[in-house]
């Protein structure tokens, strides 16, 4: 799972500087470098303590609810619909660890 993190940190972390080099959007630059930062850092938690994965948790559901929106406002897969298919699939990958931590 820790490498399926960082591959989303880096993922999240490129798109936003793509966006910035593209059409010289800052706020897709510092959305981009804050939850790429927060899913490498949490990321990161979870490869030290595998009980600690909120943080990872946290910021690819706050994204994939985001860009969830925005796809759906702007009826286009790229690049919402593909960063809320990410966000969702690696929500999904954490779900074991939910409800681990909910039935211990």
């Amino acid at each position: 799972m820790e490498k399926a993190g960082y591959i989303y940190a880096l993922t999240v972390a490129a798109g936003g500087i793509m966006g910035y080099a593209r059409k010289g959007s800052a706020v897709s630059l510092a959305a981009g470098s804050l939850f790429g930062g927060l899913a490498a850092a949490g990321t990161y938690q979870m490869s030290r303590d595998p009980e600690n994965f909120y943080l990872l948790l946290a910021s690819s559901g706050a994204l994939g609810a985001i860009m969830g929106i925005r796809a759906f406002r702007s009826r286009k897969f790229m690049p919402a619909g593909l960063v809320t298919c990410l966000s969702v699939l690696m929500v999904c990958g954490l779900l074991p660890r939910v409800l681990d931590a909910i039935v211990d």
